[in-house]
C-alpha cells in the first residue's frame, strides 16, 4: 500500500508540476495543442473518406506517413548513444543528458505508432496486429518483427526511467542490479529496432532501390547523426530555459558523436552513388529518377538536393573542431543535419522505391493538404509528450519534486 500511497503523489506531483510554468512554456503547450487538434480535424476526415484524401495511390502506397516513421525509429534508436556511456561506461557527464534523450525516445516511439496508425487507414485495423487474435504471421512477417521491436523498445524506455525518477523522487538510490539489466537489452534494441525496419525494406525484391547491402549500416548511421543533433538542440535549449545544469563538455562529447556518425553517413552515400551510377543496370532507374529525374517528372530533385547540400554543408562544418566547439554555431549545423536525414530517409528513400512501378510506369507522389495537416499533429503530439516527461524529470533531478516534502507537508 505505501508503493501505491508514494505512486499516487508522483502522478499528483507529477500533474501540479506539467500544468504550471512561464508564459513562455504555457503558449508552447496551448500552441502544440490547437496543432494536435487541427491534425485531428483532418485525421477525422481521413478515416471519413478513406486514404482517397491522401496523395497514396496504388503505385505509390507509403508517403508521408511511412517515411516520417522511418525517420522517427531512427531517432528513437539515438537514445542509445547516451545510455551507453551514462549506464554501461558509467560516464558521469552524459548522465546528465540521458534522461532527456530516453524521454526523446519514448516521445518519438509514440509517434512512430501514430504514424502506423494513420497509414493503415484506422485504428480499426491494428486488431490484424494483436498476437492470438489478429493474423499475426510470427516469425514469417517481417512487419511482426517491427511490432516486436518497436513496442519493446518502448516499454524498456518507459521503465527504466520511470523506476530511476520514481527512486529518485522518494530520496533513494536506484539499484544497479535492477535496472542496469534493462539497460544492457536497450542498447542491443536499439540497434535492432532500425535493423530490422532495413530489413523489412530489402527483404522486398519488387523495389530493387531498396535491395541495398549497406540499408541497414547506413540506417544506423544517419540515425545516430539526426538523433542526438535534435537531443544537442533540445539541450541547449533546456540549458536556456531552465535551471537544469547540462555541462558544455556534455554537449561537446555529444556533438563529436554526431560528427562521426554524420562523416560515416557521407561516405556510405558516396558509396551508395558510384554503385548506382559507375555501372547502371535497368535495376538504377529509381536513382536516376530521384537524382536526376525521368521522363520529365522531377518532384524529388529538389528535395533530394537540398538533403545532399545541407549533409555536405552541416558534416563539413562539424568537422572543423572550432565550429563544432562553439555552442552558438553548434545548434544551427545539428539543425541543419537532421532536415538533411529528415528528407534522406523520407522522399529521398520511401518515395522513390515505389517510382517507377514494376511495369516502368511514373506516377509520381505528393503529399495532400490532410497528410500535412496529420503529420503536423503527430509532431506536436511527441513535442507535446516530451515536453511533459521533460519537464517532470527535470523538476525531480532539480529536486523541486520529492516525496518526503509532500509527506511532511501533509503531516
Amino acid at each position: 500500500m505505501s508503493i501505491l500511497r508514494v505512486a499516487g503523489h508522483f502522478i499528483k506531483d507529477s500533474f501540479a508540476e506539467v500544468t504550471r510554468g512561464s508564459r513562455a512554456y504555457h503558449i508552447w503547450m496551448a500552441s502544440l495543442t490547437v496543432v494536435m487538434l487541427f491534425g485531428l480535424f483532418n485525421y477525422a476526415n481521413q478515416l471519413e473518406h478513406g486514404l482517397i484524401v491522401t496523395g497514396m495511390t496504388d503505385r505509390v502506397s507509403w508517403g508521408l506517413y511511412i517515411s516520417n516513421f522511418t525517420f522517427l525509429v531512427g531517432v528513437a534508436a539515438a537514445a542509445v548513444m547516451l545510455v551507453l556511456p551514462a549506464y554501461i561506461l558509467d560516464k558521469i557527464d552524459f548522465k546528465q543528458a540521458v534522461l532527456i534523450g530516453e524521454g526523446l525516445a519514448v516521445a518519438t516511439l509514440v509517434m512512430c505508432l501514430a504514424f502506423v496508425v494513420a497509414d493503415m487507414g484506422g485504428p480499426g485495423r491494428l486488431w490484424h496486429m494483436i498476437p492470438g487474435i489478429g493474423v499475426f504471421n510470427f516469425p514469417n512477417s517481417l512487419l511482426t518483427w517491427d511490432v516486436i521491436v518497436l513496442n519493446g523498445y518502448l516499454f524498456l524506455n518507459i521503465t527504466i526511467p520511470l523506476y530511476l525518477l520514481f527512486m529518485i523522487y522518494q530520496g533513494k538510490t536506484p539499484k544497479r542490479k535492477v535496472y542496469i539489466p534493462g539497460v544492457y537489452l536497450s542498447v542491443f534494441w536499439a540497434v535492432g529496432i532500425h535493423i530490422v525496419t532495413a530489413f523489412l525494406y530489402q527483404g522486398l525484391q519488387a523495389r530493387p532501390f531498396w535491395n541495398n547491402s549497406l540499408l541497414g549500416p547506413r540506417f544506423l548511421a544517419s540515425a545516430f547523426a539526426a538523433g542526438p543533433a535534435l537531443i544537442i538542440i533540445i539541450l541547449i535549449t533546456i540549458r536556456k530555459f531552465t535551471r537544469f545544469a547540462v555541462g558544455s563538455l556534455t554537449i561537446k562529447n555529444i556533438g563529436l558523436i554526431v560528427t562521426v556518425a554524420a562523416q560515416i553517413n557521407l561516405i556510405m552515400l558516396v558509396s551508395e552513388l558510384f554503385k548506382e551510377f559507375y555501372a547502371p543496370t535497368h535495376h538504377s532507374i529509381s536513382a536516376v529518377y530521384l537524382f536526376f529525374g525521368l521522363d520529365g517528372k522531377t518532384a524529388l530533385l529538389p528535395w533530394i538536393w537540398t538533403s545532399i547540400g545541407l549533409n555536405i554543408v552541416a558534416t563539413t562544418a562539424l568537422t572543423v573542431h572550432k565550429l563544432r566547439n562553439n555552442l552558438k554555431v553548434l545548434p544551427v549545423l545539428c539543425g541543419m543535419l537532421f532536415i538533411a536525414v529528415w528528407i534522406e530517409k523520407g522522399f529521398g528513400l520511401i518515395v522513390p522505391g515505389f517510382i517507377p512501378g514494376p511495369w516502368g510506369k511514373i506516377t509520381e507522389y505528393t503529399p495532400t493538404f490532410t497528410e500535412i495537416s496529420v503529420t503536423l499533429g503527430i509532431w506536436a503530439m511527441g513535442a507535446f509528450i516530451f515536453t511533459i516527461l521533460a519537464k517532470t524529470g527535470i523538476a525531480i533531478e532539480l529536486g523541486k519534486m520529492v516525496y518526503k516534502k509532500n509527506r511532511l507537508s501533509n503531516n
